[in-house]
């Protein structure tokens, strides 16, 4: 059932805000309720915590960004790693998956079973904004190790449109994928807007921890604080966890 405006985003709203992570003394700390099941950091000073709640249906997952200044992202997925809903910290702004009004969902078990994913879904925000969001992953063949974990190479387009059609943005590059943990994380891309301004993210993981590890829970990032590479929160307009 396609959620109702203004009382769906309230409510989501409402609890997004209600389990505001604690960042005391340089370590994150969870949600009551939730657990904490992993701590990457990344490349252009940023350091993502991953927990889970279990308030939540099964397989969903959550991640809090981090950068030099503190958390200013947040997001929700399911176990096939659609976008739940995501919070931008710094502007308040929200946005959550109209997914009786998306074509194609995401599924991560369509990209592992067939090596490819097409998707055309649609999201709302607090502003009453409508964003379409049309495109593909699809897997490389290669594989390489960071921190520990296997992962995958998987590349992917995307096209972003308003709810009139007329489009906005266009977003290419690499992605990793970890089967094991069923998650995306970033690597390279490029982002250009219709206008014709032109960014390049690059935000590929350096290091995993896991309980017991050392910098679990570390809610500062280590790598690349000094060089600042961008200002751009990640992925904007798809997060990617």
């Amino acid at each position: 059932m396609r959620m109702r405006p203004v009382l769906a985003y309230l409510a989501l709203f409402g609890g997004l805000c209600a389990a505001l992570p604690a960042l005391a003394g340089g370590t994150f700390a969870p949600p009551p309720g939730c657990t904490l099941e992993m701590t990457v950091q990344l490349h252009s000073c940023q350091v993502a915590n991953h927990y889970r709640c279990a308030g939540d249906p099964a397989g969903d997952q959550w991640v809090s960004l981090a950068d030099g200044k503190g958390e200013f992202f947040r997001s929700h997925i399911d176990s096939e790693t659609r976008w739940i809903a995501s919070l931008d910290l710094e502007t308040g702004d929200y946005d959550a998956l109209d997914a009786a009004a998306s074509a194609d969902n995401a599924s991560f078990s369509a990209l592992l079973s067939t090596g490819r994913d097409d998707y055309d879904f649609v999201t709302r925000s607090s502003s009453g904004e409508v964003r379409r969001y049309i495109g593909h992953d699809q897997l490389t063949g290669e594989s390489v190790t960071i921190g520990g974990q296997p992962l995958e190479r998987c590349s992917f387009e995307m096209r972003i449109e308003d709810g009139a059609g007329t489009a906005l943005a266009t977003r290419k590059g690499m992605q990793l994928i970890s089967r094991k943990l069923r998650l995306f994380f970033s690597d390279t891309e490029t982002y250009e807007t219709v206008q014709g301004d032109h960014s390049e993210i690059s935000q590929a993981p350096v290091t995993f921890a896991f309980p017991g590890d050392k910098g679990f829970a570390a809610a500062e990032p280590e790598f690349d604080c000094d060089m600042m590479m961008t200002n751009m929160s990640p992925n904007p307009d798809r997060p990617t966890l």
